[in-house]
């Protein structure tokens, strides 16, 4: 019998076992991926790229989240649904910051929500945790930076970035979150991180010292073809298996072959005959 995962759970697993998170946004995946026995369910604002086909994760809304996030949770029973707050949810105020995190949990059924930034937004996280709302940060490669910081890099290669990264997790620990994703972090930092704070760290291209591991599962399945991150093992081609599928069907259509004679339902002739 599986354990429900939950903030908690999370961060007593530190220095026990590793967690995993993998995306999904709708019911359905995170039906299969809860049954898989995935620790957490992340309801990434990446669902604008890979689900709605924004060019980035700025357009995506308070009402897509929602909208994904109660589709998510009805499909999780097991595994820790986390909500990502979207650009400009919370980077305006602490008010607002409280208020959406609270519709993430209201509206939107999520357990605990996600916030992107370290040092600059330590106050809007000791709010939302003070509201009774678990917090997960989310340093290093901050998508909805991505104007500031001139593109997907990895962060923390020098010196002084490598500190604030640091100080950074310390920060958000301190003020509440009981999780930290590290995302394009190089791993011998991320080792470091991870060391430094007792809350679990889940890396996304930041090594195998970190605490758990997350991944969008388009891209571990090849189901998005965008582009294919170095961080990313494909663990199946499931894209490619869909596309022969449909070619097969359209083909299968055309030619009369589908719908065939047992894919239908009978009637007797003597009624047929009656309505002609």
């Amino acid at each position: 019998m599986q354990i429900k995962n939950t903030a908690v759970t999370f961060k007593e697993s530190k220095g026990h076992e590793k967690l995993s998170m993998l995306t999904a946004y709708d019911f359905g995946t995170a039906k299969l991926v809860d049954e898989a026995g995935i620790n957490g369910i992340l309801v990434g604002d990446s669902l604008g790229m890979v689900m709605l086909g924004y060019k980035d994760t700025l357009e995506v809304t308070m009402e897509d989240m929602i909208h994904h996030s109660k589709a998510v949770s009805r499909g999780a029973k097991n595994a820790l649904v986390v909500t990502d707050m979207p650009f400009m949810s919370y980077q305006t105020s602490v008010y607002d910051a409280v208020v959406n995190a609270g519709r993430l949990i209201k509206e939107g059924k999520a357990q605990a929500v996600k916030l992107e930034g370290g040092l600059e937004v330590v106050d809007k996280v000791e709010a939302i945790v003070k509201a009774s709302i678990p917090v997960m940060g989310h340093i290093g490669l901050t998508p909805q930076s991505i104007n500031q910081i001139g593109g997907f890099k990895v962060q923390g290669k020098s010196e002084e970035s490598g500190r604030i990264l640091i100080e950074s997790a310390k920060a958000l620990e301190k003020a509440g979150a009981f999780a930290i994703v590290l995302e394009c972090v190089p791993s011998k930092l991320s080792k470091i991180i991870t060391e430094s704070i007792n809350i679990p760290t889940i890396g996304i291209g930041a090594g195998n010292d970190c605490d758990g591991q997350i991944l969008v599962y388009q891209d571990m399945l090849g189901m998005f073809s965008g582009f294919k991150p170095k961080f990313v093992k494909r663990y199946s081609d499931i894209g490619e298996e869909m596309k022969k599928s449909f070619i097969e069907y359209d083909k299968e259509v055309k030619d009369k072959v589908f719908p065939g004679e047992e894919h239908g339902f009978k009637i007797s002739d003597e009624i047929i005959e009656k309505l002609y």
